[in-house]
């Protein structure tokens, strides 16, 4: 009977890490990528908010106010929603994030061929690869989407006070940025989850011998 590896949550996490330190330059590189998707998305759905509270605000130049700075809405409107073009352009930035995400994993599994086979050999089960490549992953999204998140905020809010005035201070909206940032972290996880599904399975497959044979 073969000698199986049984790890402990604790330990993975730690393997994990340390991966993520010594290919320091290249996991900021994915990142990077989700970074600037996720921080696009809070920003669109942060400077709707913004305009929302305006909205709310019952001031009678709202309407003029949000017309000028380029928001569809006319008089008696009662809500703020994104237009198609928005929706169709953070859907895009998502998908060539989700390209390149899966594309870093690829190019780390490659990186990390006599790794993962010394692994196998040593008796580490497919679950345990997949493990340490998922809270790899797992790490960088969160990391990458709350750096995002807090970008993007920022940045609606510098760009919602030239666009809009200082009016958007006197009617702040605390809890829809708060849930913007959410959902935005949340998507952005769930990219860099989804991104490491296939490369993750592709190295849990791979023959302990082939791997070993194959030059970095």
């Amino acid at each position: 009977m073969s000698r199986l590896i049984a790890l402990p949550f604790r330990k993975s996490l730690e393997i994990a890490f340390q991966s993520i330190r010594v290919r320091f330059f290249r996991s900021l590189v994915t990142t990077t990528s989700l970074v600037l998707a996720v921080s696009f998305l809070c920003y669109m759905r942060s400077s709707n908010d913004f305009a929302q509270a305006v909205l709310n605000s019952g001031d009678i130049n709202s309407y003029q106010i949000l017309v000028k700075a380029g928001y569809d809405v006319s008089f008696g409107a009662d809500a703020i929603a994104a237009s198609a073009k928005q929706r169709w352009i953070v859907t895009l930035s998502l998908l060539v994030c989700i390209v390149g995400i899966i594309n870093a994993q690829l190019m780390s599994v490659t990186e990390r061929f006599r790794e993962i086979g010394t692994m196998k050999c040593l008796g580490a089960l497919d679950r345990f690869i997949v493990r340490l490549f998922v809270l790899e992953a797992l790490m960088q999204g969160l990391a990458g989407s709350c750096a995002g998140a807090i970008l993007g905020v920022v940045s609606a809010t510098v760009s919602s006070t030239f666009t809009l005035g200082t009016s958007i201070f006197s009617s702040f909206p605390w809890v829809a940025l708060c849930y913007s940032m959410l959902l935005s972290v949340i998507v952005g996880t769930s990219l860099s989850l989804i991104g490491v599904i296939y490369p993750a399975i592709l190295a849990a497959r791979m023959q302990p011998v082939e791997a070993m044979r194959l030059e970095q």
